[in-house]
């Protein structure tokens, strides 16, 4: 993609600062051409200072494997389904094929942003010595009798001043402009998805799920097969500068990688404007399930108390009687999200309230459906 704006703005007598667009050959495509999803789908334009182009998500109904379902998980199967170390692949690993033009447009984004930044400093230091040139001419004198000089020194200080103006309009827009607009029925679907996540994010608590291991239950005298390792995270809408957008990100913080930013049609795994990945949304395996948790903290308020067991226990689930402080142990229902990809995303989330985890699950899944059910061809 080649840009052909430049604008020269002078700053001082033989010193002129120059704004430009800097030419990039990638796989993105020339300028004009343009990659649609079909009328009845989803388009995604992209903006770049300026300069639109429209990125298609790729692939068709035909050329990717059904999505397993969400389904209940049995109680003590938890680990079955995990390593146990949950973590996602190097960020430099995950972005797909398909997103690779996007990427390539924020870094190029943010690369002129960094250039600019560097030159505005120059212009203020440029600015601050015309102030002191014209403060030093008034206290030699000069200044008062030589009127062309200070005319000049104020000519210098204006170019200035309109080329911090300008310098900073350009950096406060370095960034990729995404415009989603949506056909019926989809945005009905992508609507539901959305309240369901706001739903989702009033849960009491919220885990990252970093780690499962197995434990042998007749040794350690417990009810659970396995231990979680977790930490409590932040779930919300969230806006990253690097993209503006008529609709904010879906978030999700994570421990122990890449936080993610949910967009209609791709999602961003973030950890810096220069570290980041971008997947598809058609790409994304989004399982909700539904984990019976022995709680040995507090339960949260919006969670079910399925049953109790002992903090010591024999192999039947009756308590074992040798232990005198023998206490009951609340066992919790929670929901439990885990996304992955080809790619390498491998991460995991515990909620505090099940049904909000369900129908996040079954609205993202649901959205996704149609999307790939809609011709989307290259």
């Amino acid at each position: 993609m080649a840009w052909s704006y430049r604008k020269r703005i002078k700053i001082v007598p033989g010193v002129h600062l120059n704004f430009s667009k800097r030419g990039i050959s990638t796989s993105i495509g020339v300028r004009g051409a343009s990659l649609n999803f079909s009328s009845s789908g989803t388009r995604l334009n992209t903006n770049v200072l300026g300069f639109s182009n429209s990125y298609k998500i790729s692939g068709s109904p035909a050329s990717r494997s059904p999505q397993p379902q969400s389904h209940p998980l049995p109680v003590h199967d938890y680990s079955r389904n995990l390593s146990d170390n949950i973590f996602s692949a190097d960020i430099h690993e995950i972005t797909s094929q398909d997103m690779s033009g996007i990427k390539e447009s924020i870094l190029v984004a943010q690369r002129q942003k960094i250039e600019l930044e560097a030159d505005l400093k120059k212009i203020k230091k440029a600015l601050s010595f015309s102030n002191t040139k014209k403060i030093i001419s008034y206290m030699l004198i000069y200044g008062f009798i030589n009127k062309k000089i200070v005319e000049k020194i104020n000519q210098d200080i204006t170019a200035q001043k309109e080329a911090i103006i300008e310098t900073q309009i350009v950096i406060d827009n370095s960034a990729i402009n995404i415009d989603v607009q949506f056909d019926d029925p989809i945005k009905r679907k992508y609507e539901r998805f959305y309240n369901a996540f706001k739903n989702l994010s009033t849960s009491h608590r919220i885990w990252d799920i970093t780690g499962v291991h197995f434990q042998n239950r007749v040794a350690a005298r417990s009810n659970a097969s396995t231990l979680v390792n977790r930490r409590e995270i932040k779930v919300g809408l969230r806006s990253l500068s690097i993209i503006k957008s008529n609709y904010e990100a879906l978030y999700f913080q994570n421990i122990n990688g890449a936080d993610l930013y949910f967009y209609p049609t791709f999602i961003l795994m973030f950890t810096n404007n220069q570290n980041f990945a971008i997947i598809g949304i058609d790409e994304l395996n989004l399982i909700s399930t539904s984990v019976s948790f022995t709680e040995t903290s507090s339960v949260p308020r919006d969670s079910k108390i399925i049953r109790k067991t002992w903090a010591k226990v024999n192999k039947n689930g009756t308590p074992d009687k040798r232990f005198k402080n023998n206490y009951q142990i609340p066992v919790v229902q929670y929901g439990r999200i885990h996304l992955s990809t080809s790619t390498g995303v491998n991460e995991e989330y515990q909620m505090s309230n099940y049904e909000f985890t369900q129908e996040f699950g079954d609205a993202f899944q649901e959205y996704k459906n149609l999307c790939r059910a809609i011709d989307i061809t290259n």
